[in-house]
């Protein structure tokens, strides 16, 4: 139990004499580098959890949370299937899609790009691409009129605008008494998508399902079936479910399959970058030992008359612990401040900063998104700023023994 008088003694001791300001100095930056480590960790960490939502949220955007195919990469009675999973829980929607890879081009250029055939009036129950639309309208891609819908990343390369027809190319050949022609077709662009991904933005374009399937020679089936769930992260379970359900035939998949190696290699950056940035928090944190070690130093003689007054070691010794732990809670209290208000307010900070010095810290061909995003998790914060308070903790343990372990008779001897 604490009592009041090493309260107090902890208190008087943070407050320096005038022949101690550099004691004062060095417990202002302890208290310093823990604030500004404890600043960078919440910040950091915010960021990421920002990076990581908003990566999800868009790829998930253009892909699906779990998708249903053929052993054969065919599924040729989608709408049986459908109406099978109609019933199944935790299932919001499916739409079949077609997907291929093909070429571009109009005029002199030439792009390579991930060709989807969808059905315009169910591609909402499983995609946020309808809400992506800058030009034109999914509802424009009715069968058999051969209008296709890029990205704008895609469409900005081409030079094309609504209106313009382009030819697609497919690995598909033909063989015709002058040789083997590649498979070609003329589509008409209708609108212009973006989702803020340069991946998609670049590599993505949207036609009419059954264009989409004769193009490609599917003979009426479709590459497989998507699906929507009310819970992106049920979808490993769901899946396994599908997968006894339907039997053999079908293969399922999920989002955490498709883009596994992606989000552990940004799980794994987020935790070496908290154990990096944990480093800062703990010099500082230490730093608070050379502070305490010099206080004992300069306070021999005030332990040494308290001791003959009877505080016992053990006093002596919270005195020292209580004195580092009032800079640590300073500090992280400070760096929890600090961080929460950059955490809350980076999506206006660095947009403010680009314009000042008219740079741009990401750039969307180079990234996978081009703003900087932050989300706050509570979590981290109490972890963050619990862990700080602990390494401070351990910090003043050495100091303390040393302070309880000082000789009355010694010290006084020549006083």
């Amino acid at each position: 139990m604490f009592r009041p008088l090493p309260l107090f003694l902890a208190l008087r001791y943070t407050r320096a004499k005038k022949r101690t300001h550099f004691i004062s100095f060095i417990t202002l930056t302890s208290i310093l580098g823990i604030t500004l480590g404890v600043t960078a960790l919440i910040t950091v960490l915010s960021v990421m959890n920002g990076f990581q939502s908003e990566l999800r949220q868009r790829i998930l955007g253009m892909t699906s949370h779990a998708s249903i195919t053929g052993y054969d990469g065919r599924l040729r009675d989608w709408r049986q299937l459908a109406r099978r999973l109609a019933d199944q829980p935790h299932i919001l929607g499916s739409a079949p899609f077609v997907e291929g890879q093909v070429m571009l081009t109009f005029g002199r250029r030439v792009s390579g790009s991930m060709l989807r055939g969808i059905l315009p009036e169910r591609e909402a129950q499983v995609s946020a691409v309808v809400d992506k639309m800058t030009h034109g309208s999914l509802q424009a891609l009715q069968p058999g009129s051969y209008g296709i819908v890029l990205g704008a990343e895609l469409a900005r390369y081409l030079g094309v605008w609504l209106g313009d027809k382009i030819t697609v190319i497919t690995p598909q050949v033909t063989t015709t008494p002058a040789g083997i022609l590649p498979r070609l077709k003329r589509f008409t662009v209708v609108g212009i998508f973006e989702v803020g991904m340069y991946e998609y933005d670049r590599n993505m374009a949207l036609v009419n399902l059954e264009d989409a399937a004769r193009l490609l020679r599917l003979d009426g089936a479709v590459s497989g079936l998507r699906l929507k769930l009310d819970d992106l992260f049920l979808a490993p379970q769901v899946a396994e479910a599908l997968t006894q359900k339907l039997g053999a035939g079908f293969f399922v998949t999920d989002w955490t399959r498709l883009h596994s190696n992606f989000f552990r290699a940004v799980q794994m950056e987020k935790r070496v970058m908290f154990i990096i940035l944990m480093l800062i928090v703990a010099v500082a944190a230490f730093n608070i030992v050379s502070t305490l070690v010099m206080v004992v130093t300069d306070k021999r003689a005030d332990i040494a008359i308290l001791r003959t007054q009877g505080m016992t070691p053990g006093a002596i010794m919270v005195v020292f612990i209580l004195l580092g732990s009032i800079i640590g809670l300073f500090g992280t209290l400070a760096g929890m401040a600090g961080g929460i208000a950059l955490a809350l307010n980076v999506e206006t900070i660095v947009p403010a900063i680009e314009r000042l010095f008219g740079i741009h810290f990401l750039s969307a061909d180079v990234y996978y998104i081009s703003e900087l995003p932050s989300e706050l998790h509570w979590g981290d914060v109490w972890r963050i700023c619990g862990l700080a308070f602990v390494l401070t903790l351990l910090a003043t343990l050495y100091p303390a023994w040393q302070a309880s372990q000082v000789k009355p008779a010694e010290e006084l001897r020549y006083e």
